[in-house]
């Protein structure tokens, strides 16, 4: 199987897009605060999911998705700032709170299949 072939990644890469989208129309200051960090760590979800794919060792594929999960939990709390603080829509909000909670389920399902069929 290909990396790109990989659903989890997929979506991974979608959110980080979908982040960026929206950081890359801040003003400096936001950008620089809340937007930098922000899509540094959506972009990680999908870089650490990457990453553990091209181990090719199951202890080391789990270890860099729990570190996917962990940037994903960041994402949620840099989202929840950004909204506090009027840098996004209520719409934007709910769409991406949407979009964290299912890559949750989804990156949790998958670490959970990680070396099952040995």
């Amino acid at each position: 199987m290909d990396l790109n072939e990989l659903r989890i990644y997929q979506i991974s890469m979608d959110f980080g897009e979908k982040v960026w989208n929206i950081v890359i129309g801040w003003d400096w200051f936001a950008k620089q605060t809340i937007g930098k960090q922000w899509v540094e760590a959506a972009d990680s979800v999908g870089a650490n999911i990457s990453e553990g794919f091209g181990r090719y060792h199951f202890k080391d594929s789990k270890n860099f998705l729990y570190y996917s999960r962990g940037s994903l939990s960041e994402s949620k709390t840099w989202l929840e700032k950004a909204n506090n603080r009027k840098l996004i829509s209520p719409e934007e909000f709910s769409a991406l709170s949407a979009d964290i909670k299912d890559l949750g389920i989804k990156l949790n399902n998958y670490i959970h299949t990680i070396g099952k069929n040995t």
